[in-house]
C-alpha cells in the first residue's frame, strides 16, 4: 500500500490476543516454571508492561487447552503482579477453562475488531493457517520465527496481507540485539560480501520442552538457524546479494537417546550461496549451524555467535559470554547470564525495568508500527523500507530455511530463485 490511510487522529492503546500459552508467552511448561532462562515468560510479560505504560490495552490469550489457565494465572500473579509492584497481568482466555478445543483460536480471533493485533508463539506448523485466519479479518499479526515452514505459504502470506492492509511483523529479536544492530551498519561500509559461518545450540534440556513437536513439526534449523540466516540476509540483502542454492547436512543420534522421534536431528548446517544480482561474478559463502544437543552445564542457555568476511574487513560477535558471570553454590556452575536480551530484575520503584532488552524492543517496535499506521504517520511501505523484519522482508530467510529441509529429505543441492517477484525452490 502506497496511500496513507485515512485515519490520522491519535489511536488509542492496542488490544492484543496471545495465541499460544507456552513458555516464550508466560514461562509455563508442564505445570511449572520452565527450567530454562525464560521462567516468567517474554510475550505475556511485556505486553503487560506495555499495557502499563498506555501502549497497550485488552489483552487476551488463547491456546488448546482450558484447563491449564488456572495454574497459568496463579504462576504469573506469582511470578510478575507480586514481583513487579503489582502488575496487572490479567486477560480473556479461550477456551474455557473446562474445554478443549483446538480450533480456539478462531473464536478469540472473532472476538476482535480490525485493526488490533495478535502473536503467534505456536508450533511451527500452525503458523501459516493462524495468521492467515487473522490477515483476513484485518488483524495485525507478529509471527515468532520462523513465519512459515515453506516458501508457498510465506508468499501467500505476503499477498494476503498487502490486500487487507496490515502489518505481519517476523519476531527476529536479534535484530535489535545493539551489538548485531551495530555490526549490520559496519558491515555495510566493510565492501563486498565474502563470507559468514554462524553457531546457535541450547542445552539438551530443551528438548523435553520440545519433545512433542521436535523434528516431527519442525526442526533445529528453523528453530534456531532462523536467527542467524535472518542476520545474515539483512546484513547482505542492502549490498545487492541474494541466496541462490543450499546444501544441508545434519547429525542425528543424541535426541533420540533423550525419547524424541527416530527423525529428530541434533545438530543441521546449512551451506548457502550468495551471488551479487547486479554482478554475478561476486559470490559469497553462508554456514549457519544449530544444535539443541548442547551440554546441560555449558554456563550458557544459548550460545551464539558469528564471523563476517568482506573484501574490506571482518566482523566477529560471541554473544554467549557477555563479560557476565555469576558463581552460584545452587548452580553448581559458573553461569553466563545474558540481560541484554531480558533483563527481569526490577528497578528502584519495583517496576519490571526491562524495556531496553532486545526481546522487549521487539514487541514494541511492532505496537509503535502499527499506531504509526492508525495515525497516519507510517504506510506499510514505509514499514518494508525502514529494514524491519516484515514478511516482505524475509522471504529470503524462509527461502533457505526450507531449501535446507529439503536438501536433506532428499539428499540434493537446492536451488533458490527468482523471477518477477516470485520466488521458488528448484
Amino acid at each position: 500500500m502506497s496511500d496513507l490511510p485515512v485515519r490520522t487522529e491519535k489511536a488509542g492503546p492496542l488490544n492484543v490476543l496471545m495465541v499460544g500459552t507456552g513458555e516464550y508467552t508466560t514461562g509455563f511448561v508442564d505445570g511449572k516454571a520452565s527450567g530454562s532462562d525464560k521462567k516468567v515468560g517474554v510475550v505475556g510479560l511485556t505486553l503487560f508492561d506495555l499495557r502499563r505504560r498506555g501502549k497497550v490495552g485488552k489483552l487476551s490469550m488463547v491456546g488448546v487447552s482450558g484447563n491449564k489457565f488456572p495454574a497459568i494465572r496463579e504462576h504469573l500473579k506469582k511470578n510478575i503482579t507480586d514481583a513487579y509492584n503489582g502488575l496487572d497481568t490479567s486477560f480473556e482466555s479461550f477456551p474455557a477453562n473446562d474445554a478443549r478445543d483446538p480450533d480456539a483460536y478462531k473464536t478469540a480471533i472473532d472476538a476482535l475488531s480490525p485493526g488490533d493485533a495478535i502473536t503467534i508463539f505456536t508450533p511451527d506448523t500452525t503458523h501459516y493457517p493462524i495468521a492467515l485466519y487473522a490477515i483476513e479479518r484485518k488483524i495485525h499479526v507478529l509471527l515468532t520465527k520462523p513465519a512459515t515452514k515453506t516458501l508457498a505459504h510465506h508468499q501467500e502470506l505476503v499477498e494476503a496481507a498487502k490486500k487487507a492492509g496490515v502489518f505481519v511483523f517476523i519476531e527476529h529479536h536479534k535484530r535489535f540485539d545493539a551489538a548485531y544492530a551495530d555490526a549490520k551498519f559496519k558491515a555495510q561500509k566493510l565492501g563486498d560480501f565474502d563470507y559468514f559461518y554462524s553457531y546457535m545450540s541450547q542445552p539438551k534440556s530443551q528438548l523435553e520442552t520440545f519433545k512433542a513437536w521436535a523434528g516431527v513439526d519442525s526442526d533445529i534449523s528453523y528453530y534456531l538457524n532462523s536467527h542467524h540466516v535472518d542476520i545474515c540476509d539483512s546484513m547482505v540483502q542492502q549490498l545487492g546479494y541474494i541466496p541462490t542454492k543450499v546444501t544441508a547436512t545434519a547429525s542425528k543420534g543424541a535426541a533420540t537417546d533423550l525419547g524424541c522421534d527416530p527423525v529428530t536431528e541434533d545438530t543441521i548446517t546449512l551451506l548457502v550461496t550468495w551471488v551479487k544480482k547486479d554482478d554475478p561474478a561476486r559470490v559469497a559463502t553462508g554456514v549457519y549451524t544449530a544444535s539443541w544437543t548442547a551440554p546441560l552445564k555449558a554456563g550458557v542457555h544459548s550460545n551464539q555467535y558469528f564471523h563476517y568476511m568482506a573484501s574490506g574487513g571482518e566482523i566477529r560477535i560471541n554473544q554467549a559470554k557477555r563479560g557476565y558471570d555469576v558463581a552460584d553454590d545452587t548452580a553448581g556452575q559458573l553461569v553466563w547470564y545474558n540481560p541484554f536480551y531480558m533483563r527481569y530484575a526490577p528497578d528502584e520503584e519495583g517496576n519490571f525495568a526491562g524495556q531496553t532488552g532486545y526481546g522487549y524492543i521487539s514487541f514494541e517496535k511492532f505496537v509503535d508500527g502499527i499506531q504509526a499506521l492508525k495515525e497516519g504517520r507510517a504506510t506499510l511501505d514505509d514499514l518494508d523500507n525502514r529494514g524491519l523484519p516484515t514478511l516482505k522482508n524475509t522471504i529470503a530467510t524462509t527461502a533457505i530455511l526450507e531449501a535446507g529441509r529439503r536438501s536433506i529429505d532428499e539428499g540434493r543441492e537446492i536451488k533458490i530463485e527468482q523471477a518477477d517477484g516470485i520466488w521458488r525452490l528448484v
